[in-house]
C-alpha cells in the first residue's frame, strides 16, 4: 500500500527537491505553502503533486502516513497546530533525506559559507558525465538538468550541506543527518546571525559533522582556508587538500585572468586544462573541489576534464537575465561580503573596461544586521556605481539594521566621481532603483542585481525599461 507523505511548506527549493525525490521513492505526495508561484510551482505541478495554497487544518484531512515540516515553519501555524494535536508522526525534510536516500548509499556532502550550491550542481554534472548515475539535492537550478533534486541510480548522492538549523523542533544544522562518506570542506565564515552568535557556534558545528564521518571515509579540504584546516584536528579519515595558493595535491594555474580557462595541477604537475562558461577565482576554487572529489574516487580524467568543461552553470548565479540597446543585466545570489567581493572580481575581469553597475539588495538575516557593516564597501569597491537598497527590518531595531546610507558614504569618499554625481545611492525599494538607472544607462553597461530574493521583479522591470529605449 502507498504510503502517503505531506508536506508542510513545500515550495521552498530544497522542500520541492523533497517532495521530488519522495514521489520517485514511491510515496503519495502532498504539501501546502502560502505564497505559491514560479519556479517551484511550475517544478511541483509538472509532477502532478498537488499544493493546497494556505496552512490550514483541513489540509491533514485525511491524515497522512507522515508529516515533513518545512524549516521556515514554525509554532502557530495552523496547519502545524493540527499536526501536533493529532498526533501525527512528523520529521524535518533534513531527517527524511537521511532516512529514506542516503542510508546505505555514499553521500557527497558540500560544506561551507560560499559556494555549495555551484560545488554540488558541478559534482551531479561531472558524476552524470562519468555515467555514475548520481542522485542530488540542491539548494539551487543546475542548469544542466532543470531541477534541484533526483533520486540516485546507485550508490552516489550529492547533497549541499547547510549549517543553517533544521526545523522548529530541532536546531541543529541539516548536514548533521546526511552522515557523509565524502565531505567537502569548502570554506567558513561567519553567517546566520540570526541563529548563530559568533564564529565559534559554527566552528562546534562543524567539529561535530566531522564526528560522523567513518575511518574509511574523506575529507576535501581547502588548505586556503585557515579555518578549514583547523577543523581537521577533529576528523578521524583520510585528508586531501585543494587550494589555488599552495602546491597541494590539487591546485590550479589560471590560463586567464578572468577564471574562464584554467589548468589542473595534480601533485604540482599539469593533468588537464578546462575551459568552460564559468568566471572568477571562486569558480576555479569550486571545480577544484570536485575535480579533487572525481579523481580520488577513480573516475576517469577525461570524464571530469568534459564535465567540468560542459557545466553549464546555476540559475541565479551570474545568470544573464535580459539584454536591450547595448546594455546587460545579470542575476546573481550573493548575500555575503566575501561572496559579493570574489563575484565582482571575476566579472570585472570578464567585462574588462565596461561599466559595472550594482543593485544590492541586504534581504538574508545576516545581511540586513550591522555584522558586515564594515566589510560591504569594501566588498563592492569594483563596481563602477552601486545601487544600495534599505533593508527591511522585520523585527531589527535601528541599531541592529545595517546601515545603507553609511555604507554609500563611505564608497562616494573613497572614489568620488569628477561630476560630483553619488557613485552610491541609496533606494526605498525596486522602483526606486529602476527610475534611478532610468536616465542613467548607456550602451556597454553591464548590471548585476545582488540579491536572495526576487526584489520585487526587478529584472522585468529592467526588462522593460531596456526594451522601451
Amino acid at each position: 500500500m502507498t504510503k502517503k507523505v505531506h508536506i508542510i511548506g513545500i515550495c521552498g527549493t530544497a522542500m520541492a527537491g523533497i517532495a521530488a525525490l519522495a514521489q520517485e521513492e514511491g510515496w503519495q505526495v502532498t504539501g501546502s505553502d502560502a505564497g505559491i508561484y514560479p519556479p517551484m510551482s511550475d517544478f511541483l505541478a509538472e509532477r502532478e503533486i498537488p499544493i493546497a495554497e494556505g496552512f490550514r487544518p483541513e489540509n491533514l484531512e485525511p491524515p497522512p502516513d507522515l508529516v515533513v515540516v518545512g524549516n521556515a515553519i514554525s509554532r502557530g501555524n495552523p496547519e502545524l497546530e493540527a499536526m501536533l494535536d493529532l498526533g501525527l508522526p512528523y520529521v524535518s525534510g533534513a531527517e527524511w533525506l537521511g532516512r529514506n536516500v542516503l542510508e546505505g548509499r555514499h553521500p557527497v556532502v558540500v560544506t561551507g559559507t560560499h559556494g555549495k550550491t555551484t560545488t554540488t550542481s558541478l559534482l551531479a554534472r561531472v558524476w552524470e558525465e562519468a555515467g555514475w548515475g548520481p542522485g542530488f539535492l540542491i539548494g539551487g537550478i543546475p542548469l544542466d538538468f532543470g531541477l534541484g533534486a533526483r533520486a540516485p541510480r546507485g550508490p552516489w548522492v550529492m547533497v549541499e550541506g547547510d549549517e543553517y538549523d533544521t526545523a522548529f523542533f530541532d536546531k541543529r544544522p541539516k548536514f548533521l543527518h546526511y552522515r557523509p562518506r565524502t565531505l567537502i570542506l569548502h570554506n567558513l565564515e561567519f553567517d546566520h546571525a540570526d541563529i548563530y552568535p559568533d564564529l565559534e557556534a559554527i566552528r562546534v558545528q562543524f567539529r561535530l559533522l566531522l564526528r560522523t564521518v567513518p575511518r574509511s571515509g574523506l575529507l576535501l579540504a581547502n588548505g586556503d582556508d585557515p579555518e578549514i584546516e583547523a577543523l581537521l584536528a577533529h576528523g578521524h579519515s583520510r585528508v586531501v587538500r585543494y587550494g589555488l595558493n599552495a602546491e597541494y595535491p590539487f591546485s590550479a594555474a589560471l590560463e586567464h585572468e578572468d577564471g574562464r580557462c584554467w589548468t589542473l595541477l595534480k601533485d604540482g604537475k599539469p593533468f588537464f586544462t578546462v575551459t568552460w562558461g564559468s568566471t572568477g577565482r571562486h569558480n576555479v576554487m569550486n571545480g577544484l573541489a570536485v575535480a579533487a572529489a572525481a579523481l580520488s574516487h577513480g573516475m576517469d580524467p577525461l570524464r571530469v576534464r568534459d564535465g567540468l568543461s560542459r557545466f553549464r552553470g546555476v540559475a541565479r548565479r551570474m545568470q544573464l537575465r535580459c539584454e536591450g540597446n547595448g546594455v546587460a543585466v545579470y542575476d546573481d545570489f550573493a548575500h555575503h561580503p566575501t561572496a559579493i567581493a570574489t563575484t565582482l572580481e571575476g566579472f570585472r575581469a570578464s567585462v574588462g573596461e565596461a561599466r559595472v553597475w550594482v543593485i544590492l539588495e541586504p534581504r538574508s538575516n545576516t545581511m540586513r544586521r550591522r555584522v558586515h557593516q564594515e566589510r560591504l564597501a569594501p566588498a563592492l569597491a569594483a563596481a563602477d556605481r552601486v545601487v544600495l537598497a534599505t533593508p527591511g527590518a522585520r523585527g531589527l531595531t535601528p541599531d541592529e539594521l545595517l546601515d545603507v546610507a553609511a555604507v554609500a558614504g563611505e564608497i562616494n569618499r573613497a572614489r568620488p566621481l569628477p561630476d560630483n554625481e553619488p557613485r552610491a545611492v541609496v533606494v526605498e525599494n525596486a522602483a526606486e532603483a529602476v527610475d534611478h538607472l532610468r536616465e542613467r544607462l548607456r550602451p556597454g553597461d553591464r548590471v548585476l542585481v545582488m540579491s536572495n530574493g526576487g526584489f520585487d521583479g526587478i529584472h522585468d522591470r529592467l526588462r522593460a525599461v531596456l526594451s522601451a529605449t
